[in-house]
C-alpha cells in the first residue's frame, strides 16, 4: 500500500465508540533524488570532444550549469561546428549524466559554436631578445643584395650595435663566404633546459645559414614547405641572444620564403636593394610592391642603389655610371619612400667578400663612410617609422644602449 491511515478512539469504550480519522499520513517508499553541480562536473570529465584538446570541462567547453531538481540544463561550447561533432557530443553527455548522476534526470543540452577571433594580418611571434627585425630584398639576383646585407651588418657592428643576420637566401646561401665562415658548422648549447643552436660570430656579427649544413659544391633542391622548415629552425631554434637588429638577407624575387619569413616573424621594416639599371628597377619595383600590399604591410625603410657607379683606383675622382645614372634614387621618390644611399662599384669592395672581409671593415676610405651613412639613414628610418605607428611590442624600439647608430 502507498498510505495507511491513522486513526483515534473517540468516547467511552464500555458504551460503545466512534471513529474519527485524522488526515492521511503518506510514506513514500523512494526519496526524491538530489543532483549536484558537482556530480555532474565529474561526469563531465570523462567526455573528450573532437578538438576542444581534453574534457568538455578542462577546455572550457562546458559554459554553464543549472540544476533544477532532478532536470539538468548545459550550455556547451564547441570548436568543431560540424553536426555529426555535435551529436557525438550530445549522445555521450546524455549516456554519462544517466549513467553515472541519475537515470531519470531530465537533461537539456543547448549546443554552439565557438567564435574564432579575427587576427590581424601579419605576423607572427617576436624573437625573445631582438628588438629590430629587418629584411633585405631584391627583386632580381645578382643585384649586390648580400653584399649590402654584410657591410650594413659590419658597420653597425662596429657602432656598437650588437647584430645578427639570418641567411635566408636558401638556395644560394653566400654569407658564410663574405663573413670567411665556410665548412663552419653551429654548435648545439642547452638555454633553459632546450637544446638551441649557436650562432657563429665573426666581425661581431652572429650569423646562421643554411650554408652551414650543406656542402659547398650541394645544390638545395627543396620544395617550398622543406624549405619554410628548415628556415623556422633557423629562426625560432637559435640561441640569438640579446640583439638590436637582426637582418635578414631574403632570396631575390618574391615568393614563398618571403611570404613565410613575414608570417614568422614581426618584421620592423624592409630595405630593398637594387642597381640603377632599368632592368633591375622593373622588379624591384614589384618587391616594394610586395611589402606594401593590404596582407603583408611591411614598412619600407628604403631603397639602396648598388653599384651605383664606377671609380677605378687609379682615378678616384672620376665616376662611370655603367649600369644608368641615379636609378634607384628616382625610384623611392616615385613611390614616396625613402633613399638611403648610393654604394658604388669599386673593385675592392668585391676582394673584400670573395675574402671573407666586408669592406665596411675598411679603414679612412671613402667606400666605409658610404657604407656607415647608409646604415645611419637605415636606423633613422626605422625610428621614424616606429615614431609614427601605435607603439605595440611588435614595433616597439628600445633605448639599444651603447649602438652609435642611433642618435639620442
Amino acid at each position: 500500500m502507498g498510505s495507511v491511515g491513522a486513526f483515534a478512539f473517540v468516547g467511552k469504550p464500555a458504551l460503545g465508540f466512534s471513529i474519527s480519522f485524522s488526515q492521511p499520513i503518506f510514506v513514500s517508499n523512494c526519496k526524491a533524488m538530489k543532483i549536484t553541480k558537482e556530480q555532474v562536473k565529474q561526469a563531465l570529465e570523462t567526455i573528450s570532444a573532437t578538438g576542444e584538446g581534453g574534457n568538455l570541462i578542462e577546455s572550457g567547453a562546458v559554459t554553464n550549469i543549472q540544476i533544477f531538481g532532478d532536470e539538468i540544463d548545459l550550455n556547451i561550447e564547441l570548436a568543431n561546428p560540424s553536426l555529426q561533432a555535435r551529436k557525438k557530443v550530445e549522445v555521450s553527455i546524455l549516456k554519462t549524466l544517466h549513467e553515472q548522476v541519475y537515470e531519470k534526470a531530465k537533461i537539456n543540452i543547448n549546443v554552439a559554436v565557438k567564435k574564432v577571433p579575427v587576427q590581424e594580418p601579419i605576423k607572427g611571434q617576436p624573437v625573445p631578445g631582438i628588438d629590430s627585425i629587418i629584411a633585405i630584398s631584391s627583386g632580381k639576383g645578382g643585384v649586390g643584395k648580400s653584399t649590402v646585407t654584410a657591410n650594413l651588418a659590419v658597420s653597425l657592428a662596429q657602432m656598437g650595435c650588437k647584430v645578427g643576420i639570418l641567411d635566408a637566401d636558401i638556395y644560394g646561401p653566400s654569407i658564410p663566404m663574405m663573413f670567411d665562415m665556410e665548412g663552419a658548422r653551429p654548435l648545439s648549447i642547452q638555454v633553459d633546459g632546450v637544446s638551441k643552436m649557436e650562432p657563429i660570430e665573426n666581425y661581431g656579427v652572429k650569423v646562421l645559414s643554411i650554408g652551414f649544413f650543406t656542402k659547398p659544391e650541394q645544390a638545395v633542391i627543396w620544395r617550398g614547405p622543406m624549405a619554410t622548415k628548415a628556415l623556422n629552425q633557423l629562426i625560432f631554434d637559435a640561441a640569438w641572444g640579446e640583439l638590436d637588429f637582426l637582418l635578414i638577407d631574403l632570396p631575390p624575387g618574391t615568393g614563398d620564403i618571403h611570404l613565410s619569413i613575414v608570417q614568422a616573424l614581426p618584421l620592423n621594416g624592409a630595405v630593398v636593394v637594387s642597381t640603377p639599371q632599368s632592368v633591375a628597377l622593373a622588379d624591384a619595383r614589384k618587391g616594394i610592391a610586395m611589402f606594401q600590399q593590404d596582407n603583408i604591410n611591411v614598412p619600407i625603410l628604403g631603397v639602396v642603389e648598388n653599384m651605383a657607379y664606377f671609380t677605378p683606383a687609379e682615378l678616384p675622382d672620376h665616376k662611370y655610371y655603367i649600369f644608368g645614372e641615379r636609378g634607384a634614387e628616382y625610384l623611392a621618390a616615385d613611390k614616396d619612400v625613402p633613399f638611403l644611399g648610393a654604394l658604388p662599384l669599386i673593385q675592392s669592395v668585391r676582394e673584400a667578400a670573395d675574402v671573407g672581409r666586408p669592406a665596411a671593415l675598411q679603414e679612412n676610405t671613402a667606400v666605409r663612410e658610404t657604407i656607415d651613412q647608409t646604415a645611419r639613414n637605415m636606423v633613422e628610418e626605422l625610428i621614424r617609422r616606429n615614431d609614427n605607428l601605435p607603439p605595440t611590442k611588435v614595433v616597439e624600439i628600445t633605448n639599444m644602449v651603447g649602438c652609435s647608430a642611433v642618435k639620442k
